[in-house]
């Protein structure tokens, strides 16, 4: 009888033991629920309960908790907005949190995002080469560019010429000074006209 009686005793003992943890031990879900019995219905709600909490350490974590459980905003006008970080644009929700149909939209619109980026990205790597081609052709261009040819300079003047054009430069028009030079040279060359003649003659 005495270890029967025992093992009744052990099977007790670990019965009280069990039911004793969970009763000292809740579950960590309710301790997670720091804003009471009822729950937040939409993030807003949500911290304004954050913000009454005791520190700031306890703050920032309710917040991020209320961050966590709802992913919508709420419109001005009523409503639920929903802000994709990786397409940069909101979307209009029903409620706190997109619906699945709603998810699986936001979820092909970032499909869709993703698509046009890939295509700008290959134009404007398409149109960058474009314009380095253009630019290596110009650059050919102007170094086949036959070089224009350079006009002969004119010979300087003769110095006969050069005192002549001096002379004339220094002297006015119709001053006797200047021409009576040019009177007598004339009459020199009229003199030696006329006197080869009557050599001839007298020779004759």
């Amino acid at each position: 009888m005495a270890p029967s009686t025992k093992a009744m005793s052990a099977k007790a003992a670990l019965l009280i033991a069990v039911v004793a943890s969970g009763v000292a031990l809740p579950p960590s879900h309710a301790q997670a629920q720091w804003w009471g019995t009822r729950g937040p219905a939409d993030f807003e709600e949500c911290a304004d309960s954050a913000e009454k909490a005791a520190s700031k350490e306890a703050r920032t974590a309710a917040l991020a908790e209320c961050n966590a459980k709802f992913a919508g905003r709420r419109k001005p006008g009523g409503g639920y907005t929903y802000f994709d970080f990786m397409q940069n644009r909101a979307f209009d929700i029903a409620g706190p949190n997109p619906t699945p149909q709603e998810q699986r939209y936001i979820d092909e619109q970032y499909t869709v995002f993703l698509e046009q980026e890939r295509r700008n990205s290959i134009a404007a790597a398409f149109a960058a080469r474009q314009q380095q081609l253009q630019q290596t052709s110009l650059r050919a261009e102007k170094l086949s560019a036959p070089v224009p040819a350079v006009a002969p300079s004119k010979p300087p003047p003769a110095a006969s010429d050069l005192k002549s054009r001096i002379k004339d430069e220094r002297c006015p028009r119709h001053s006797f000074s200047c021409e009576w030079p040019r009177l007598s040279e004339g009459i020199k060359d009229l003199k030696k006209l006329f006197a080869a003649p009557q050599g001839k003659a007298k020779r004759g």
